[in-house]
């Protein structure tokens, strides 16, 4: 794994790999008792890999997925031998979440790599056990010295592009996996259950795309077992299991978990023959309680159905991560344009809890996952009328629908003088910066603030969006083609990179591309309220 070529001193990840045996930091307690008998035919198996999700300085998720009924158990150690390791007894996996579960560790030490394995046991005899599966993950630093990267993406499998053996699959996993992040931050569309995928595509070359195909993938996602097999299927790709197996992530979800520009309530056209299920509502819950069961998140869970997709992950002195949900709490797509909205695109509870944890926060940099932009203008047209889908409506002047909202919070940040606010989003299947300035703006109360986007992971790429002038944004740079669904076969895969010096606190955003070329770079400086 490569270090962090552009820093000059020797961080926590200049000297981990190699030296962990030496870290009496991590003397973990040894487990009782001899290692279990590793086994072979007949005993639970981890075919689907494991992952880890948000990892803080002193606690984690581990995840993973049995063939059958079986105890999950992970330990943990300071090194690859697992020569003195910890023991976690996890939950027993069943049918009820699809035979998958999580386990969390706490009580790690701050700033050090974990090794860890998971074991899956019969539940009728503990000593009868699967092959060890492994993985790594690094805690968050409690100071400020090691600083922190991470990287962002989203919309995965997407315009039937899937899992394409003649490509290499997911390739873009492992360009991001080389940079060796702290974690990586999805910003949605972990799956597109509204987008079956086919064994083979025409190109406009003239040669042809093929897919790896399940029968789950086969139609538009209305059962469970239907959306489950939706996460099962972007599992099968080697790529993405090394990379599990290696960065922790932070999920968040948009539309694609459930349907296309879904929003509560909704009614699916008795025109749309795909679906014999026509309320979102219904498919909505089906595909929450998938999405709970195949990404480790503390704050939702299979059996709890009242937990939220939104959260703050603190990332120790340098970062907060606010990860919002624009999905679940919105109200309906229009064309955007009524003058009072307190519902919006969060909701009134949520918008409450982003202002109340972003005045609290002390971390030198506040970063707002939302898995939708604010300027951009992302349409509607999926029952035919100009509804708007994001916030953006195309108005140029003062704000309306749901950029009321959007406004509100901006003015809190400004008058509260809350200081390193940065946005990250992905959705639109481009990559581009955009500056928002009030002096641009026709809604002025506000510090100026930066908007990144990237994406896709593996989807339709689609030209550049339009620019809403509301809260005066400048599209610094853009790279989208000028074709609509171009095929991952024809480039336009991108993820994105923050990187945050623990010496200086400034904060680095790299736009790069599926190999991990760099496209466009931007250093923003500590301590300021705007940008």
């Amino acid at each position: 794994m490569s270090h962090r070529p552009q820093n000059p001193f020797p961080g926590r990840r200049g000297v981990l790999r190699g030296s962990l045996a030496a870290s009496a930091a991590l003397a973990l307690p040894t487990t009782l008792g001899a290692a279990p008998a590793f086994a072979l035919s007949g005993r639970p198996k981890a075919g689907w890999g494991v992952q880890t999700g948000d990892v803080t300085a002193d606690s984690g998720l581990v995840w993973v997925r049995s063939d059958r009924p079986a105890r999950m158990i992970v330990e943990t150690s300071a090194t690859e031998s697992f020569r003195h390791t910890r023991r976690w007894r996890g939950p027993l996996l069943g049918a009820g979440t699809d035979f998958t579960g999580t386990t969390r560790l706490h009580g790690l030490p701050a700033g050090e790599q974990i090794h860890y394995r998971v074991l899956l046991a019969d539940p009728d005899d503990p000593r009868r056990t699967g092959e060890p599966v492994t993985g790594t993950f690094r805690t968050a630093p409690a100071g400020r010295r090691d600083g922190v990267r991470f990287l962002w993406s989203g919309d995965l499998a997407g315009q039937g592009w899937g899992i394409n053996p003649d490509l290499g699959g997911y390739r873009i996993y492992d360009a991001m996996a080389r940079l060796d992040p702290d974690f990586f931050l999805c910003s949605g569309d972990n799956i597109y259950a509204d987008g079956p995928i086919t064994a083979t595509a025409a190109l406009p070359d003239g040669s042809t795309w093929r897919n790896i195909t399940t029968e789950e993938k086969s139609k538009v996602a209305e059962t469970l077992a239907e959306f489950r097999g939706n996460f099962r299927y972007n599992l099968l790709d080697e790529n993405l299991k090394r990379f599990n197996a290696q960065v922790p992530s932070v999920i968040q979800w948009d539309d694609h978990e459930v349907r296309n520009n879904w929003y509560p309530g909704e009614v699916i056209a008795a025109s749309d023959t795909r679906y014999t299920e026509k309320s979102v509502d219904v498919l909505a819950a089906r595909g929450r309680r998938a999405f709970s069961e195949y990404f480790p998140l503390p704050t939702l869970r299979p059996d709890n159905q009242d937990g939220r997709v939104y959260r703050v992950l603190r990332q120790g002195p340098l970062l907060d991560v606010f990860v919002l949900d624009m999905r679940t709490y919105r109200n309906a797509n229009s064309p955007g344009t009524q003058t009072t909205d307190p519902q919006g695109i969060l909701g009134a509870e949520q918008l409450q809890w982003l202002k109340r944890e972003l005045s609290r926060s002390r971390a030198v940099w506040k970063v707002i996952a939302a898995d939708m932009p604010i300027g951009l203008v992302v349409p509607d047209t999926t029952e035919g009328q100009p509804n708007i889908e994001a916030v953006a409506q195309g108005d140029p002047g003062a704000p309306l629908g749901r950029e009321l909202q959007i406004a509100e919070l901006l003015r809190y940040v400004k008058h509260r003088r809350i200081t390193g606010t940065v946005w990250l989003t992905a959705d639109v299947h481009h990559t581009s910066a955009q500056h928002y300035q009030p002096s641009r703006a026709a809604f002025t109360d506000f510090e100026p603030f930066w908007e990144f986007v990237s994406g896709p992971l593996n989807a339709g790429a689609f030209p550049a969006s339009a620019l809403d002038n509301t809260f005066g944004p400048e599209r610094v740079f853009v790279k989208a083609p000028t074709a609509s669904n171009v095929s991952p076969a024809g480039g336009y895969q991108f993820f994105g990179e923050v990187d945050i010096d623990g010496h200086s606190g400034e904060l680095t955003v790299r736009l790069r591309e599926q190999d991990g070329s760099v496209l466009f770079t931007r250093v923003l400086q500590p301590g300021r309220v705007g940008q």
